[in-house]
């Protein structure tokens, strides 16, 4: 792991500040997921899912580890992409990268039509077709302006996230504590005997696989990294802070979602809100219908970016046409923006022609690809750290407890994989993804070896590596 900073991280600035790499990494993982899907989970399994939301966090914060460690010691928007080209070869890098840019893309389309969608339940005379292409617009122009602005704006989105989930705790503590007026405790009952994990091992095994894909997204650390002005510190900072954070916010939010939510009820269908109509709060439908809301276009544009630099470091190797490692004079490269969300844009319309024949089989191929990123990341770290320690290089921040750390990591995939396996619903999804996988991994193999030889037996991902500019 090189400890200097490639040509993608120069070429596209270093304008982001270390509070909003951090706050990224935390409302990244802040999203509709817990807010609107963390009831799927406790209906699964019971109370006893927290067992599932722990095994969960522990993998997300060994993955966080190993994807700080490689990108404070070799900053680059392509992060996992790059990290595991180095260590496994450029077509299983560039079929990574290749991978999560195809789920990014698909996703920005299910937000934009679900944050419409949600909106549309308070304000039904705005049609849905116009607030999606309208959420779609704002935040693409967002993204072509500067890093530093998308950065402030995905700052203080995630400090709405942050501070609804705080005032979510406070008043969940005071709702069990019996501290509300006129309001009576639930107490821990649904904890209680058979009742806190009502389907056994197997429930707390299939909500695993549930809960796993909430923490998503997390990885967008790894790629903001490249344009923070000291990467290495930013990531040892945000690394830390989020961290541990995560693991407060989720576990107390769904601790107490589970105390005043018993399974079965339909309250877990908007869990958030069914503990604020038992607190007896006015309104609480509508500000969690509102919170989620802002959870989607958050998430859709650090996805819009994510998708736009990964697609710039393709390019930037020679795994993806040139022209997408343009940058305008803003150091923002532009054309990846507009390819990343042209794509979102035409499985918006493609979804509201044919109303659920395309975004749900778009989803199901792409559905698993979190969990490989996660894979490939820990595999790459493996090999990576394994050749640092042999070289002797110095390592800014090295993640603890290695080997054996990243190996818990990986038997918990294993076991995630396998739970998905096993179930009839999630099989489905497992083999997409794996099916596109090996597709991608196919054409990438074509392309290396039909024509990525130049004179003198030099890759043509090593020549040319001048970046175009857009005036």
């Amino acid at each position: 792991m090189e400890q200097q900073t490639k040509k993608s991280a120069r070429a596209l600035g270093a304008a982001l500040k270390p509070r909003q790499l951090t706050m990224m990494g935390l409302g990244s993982a802040i999203g509709a997921g817990l807010f609107i899907g963390s009831g799927a989970g406790i209906q699964a399994a019971g109370p006893a899912v927290l067992i599932s939301y722990l095994v969960a966090g522990t993998l997300i914060i060994l993955v966080m580890w190993a994807l700080g460690e490689m990108a404070a010691a070799n900053p680059d928007s392509g992060a996992f992409s790059v990290y595991t080209a180095k260590a496994y070869g450029p077509v299983a890098g560039a079929t990574v990268g290749w991978l999560w840019w195809l789920q990014l893309v698909v996703v920005i389309a299910a937000e934009a039509l679900g944050a419409a969608g949600l909106l549309a339940t308070i304000f039904p005379a705005l049609p849905v077709w116009l607030m999606a292409f309208v959420f779609i617009v704002v935040l693409t122009a967002v993204n072509l302006t500067s890093v530093k602005n998308f950065g402030e704006f995905e700052f203080w989105f995630a400090l709405l996230k942050v501070a609804a989930i705080v005032a979510f705790l406070a008043v969940g503590a005071a709702l069990l504590f019996g501290w509300l007026p006129g309001v009576q405790s639930p107490g821990l009952s649904n904890f209680m005997g058979d009742g806190f994990a009502v389907n056994g091992f197997s429930g707390i095994a299939t909500a695993l696989f549930v809960v796993a894909f909430a923490f998503g997204g997390t990885e967008i650390v790894s790629v903001a990294a490249a344009e923070t002005a000291e990467p290495a510190r930013s990531v040892k900072k945000a690394v830390r802070t989020v961290l541990w954070r995560i693991l407060v916010f989720y576990i107390g939010a769904i601790f107490v979602i589970a105390a005043v939510v018993p399974v079965g009820s339909e309250g877990l269908k908007s869990p958030f809100a069914a503990v604020l109509e038992a607190a007896g709060l006015p309104g609480a439908a509508t500000a969690i219908t509102l919170v989620a809301v802002a959870a989607l276009l958050s998430a859709l544009n650090a996805n819009l970016y994510g998708a736009s630099r990964m697609a710039y470091s393709l390019a930037e190797r020679g795994e993806a046409p040139r022209l997408l490692a343009s940058v305008s004079k803003a150091r923002v490269p532009v054309v990846a923006v507009l390819a990343s969300v042209a794509f979102g844009v035409v499985t918006v319309v493609l979804e509201l022609v044919f109303p659920e024949m395309v975004l749900g089989v778009l989803l199901n191929i792409v559905g698993s690809t979190c969990l490989l990123v996660w894979t490939s990341a820990l595999l790459a770290q493996l090999a990576l750290r394994l050749r640092a320690d042999r070289e002797g290089t110095d390592l800014p921040l090295r993640m603890p407890g290695f080997p054996w750390l990243t190996s818990l990591g990986l038997l918990i995939l294993v076991a995630i994989f396998t739970v998905g396996f096993i179930g009839e619903d999630s099989r489905p999804q497992l083999l997409s993804t794996f099916g596109l996988v090996g597709v991608l991994a196919v054409a990438n193999w074509l392309n290396h070896r039909g024509g990525r030889k130049v004179e003198g037996g030099v890759e043509a991902t090593d020549r040319d590596k001048q970046t175009v500019s857009i005036d």
